[in-house]
């Protein structure tokens, strides 16, 4: 069975993650977050691209088998995809916003992109807009504090409404715009109460679906297929069950003794 490795810096990349099990449910998983340096979105491109050579380093040093790396993180795959690509040889699929899909969608020709302060302001998501979106009108809204509702939500099952209705009014999203593009792994989590907190007439669009079938596609041009009852080549990963790594105990005082703690200073 392929060894598909997820990264971000917290939780948000489940929801690619499930996106990817519903895909290849017989494959083996690891997760890894960065959660020490939580949320990737207020980070310097610097400091991120150090990260992931990081976590290249400790993938070689203690996972050893690993079939696709996900950087399941808009901002990290914006910053620091191509550096990353240039360590190592294991194929990398990167997630960045759905702009090119909202806009060929789009009946108002207004979307909006909804996304952490580093993701929106980047230079490669300007050059998505620019080239998928010129026809559109795109508004650029930032939120972190819907990065912190969604961990909230994750680990307890809850969110506190009233902040998440008071996150929502203050970006003072346009009436006008048809589609929101959910430019960070985290939002999807929340996409439920998101959707009952704005206008009926928005649609909230993200990325998961769709970088599910480009690892996939991309498993099955490398000839590695899912083949269930196989063991697992991986060295200390447990086959048939999500293996969860992170570098920072968790902020919600849950307890999840199968995280284990890692540490990327290394």
């Amino acid at each position: 069975m392929p060894h598909i490795l997820v990264f971000d810096s917290g939780i948000g990349g489940t929801s690619v993650l499930e996106h990817i099990r519903a895909v290849l449910p017989h494959a083996d998983y690891s997760y890894v977050m960065d959660n020490v340096l939580l949320p990737y979105g207020l980070q310097s491109q610097q400091t991120i691209q150090q990260r992931l050579a990081a976590l290249i380093k400790w993938l070689d040093r203690e996972l050893h088998a690993v079939d696709i790396i996900v950087i399941a993180c808009n901002t990290a795959s914006t910053y620091a995809l191509e550096s990353t690509r240039q360590l190592t040889s294991i194929p990398i699929v990167g997630v960045v916003p759905a702009i090119k899909p909202a806009a060929i969608a789009s009946r108002s020709r207004h979307i909006g992109l909804l996304a952490t302060p580093a993701t929106s302001g980047n230079t490669y998501t300007q050059q998505l807009i620019t080239q998928f979106a010129n026809e559109c009108q795109v508004d650029l809204y930032q939120s972190t504090k819907l990065v912190e509702l969604a961990e909230q939500f994750y680990w307890s099952g809850e969110i506190d409404r009233e902040l998440l209705v008071a996150e929502i009014k203050q970006l003072e999203l346009a009436a006008g715009l048809d589609l929101l593009v959910l430019g960070c792994t985290h939002f999807p989590i929340i996409a439920k109460p998101l959707s009952e907190a704005i206008s009926e007439s928005m649609t909230l669009i993200d990325s998961g679906a769709a970088i599910a079938r480009r690892v996939a596609s991309l498993l099955a041009q490398g000839g590695m297929t899912e083949e269930p009852g196989m063991a697992a080549q991986c060295i200390g990963v447990e086959p048939g069950v999500t293996n969860w790594y992170a570098t920072a105990t968790q902020a919600h005082n849950i307890d999840r003794p199968e995280i284990k703690l890692i540490s990327l200073d290394r």
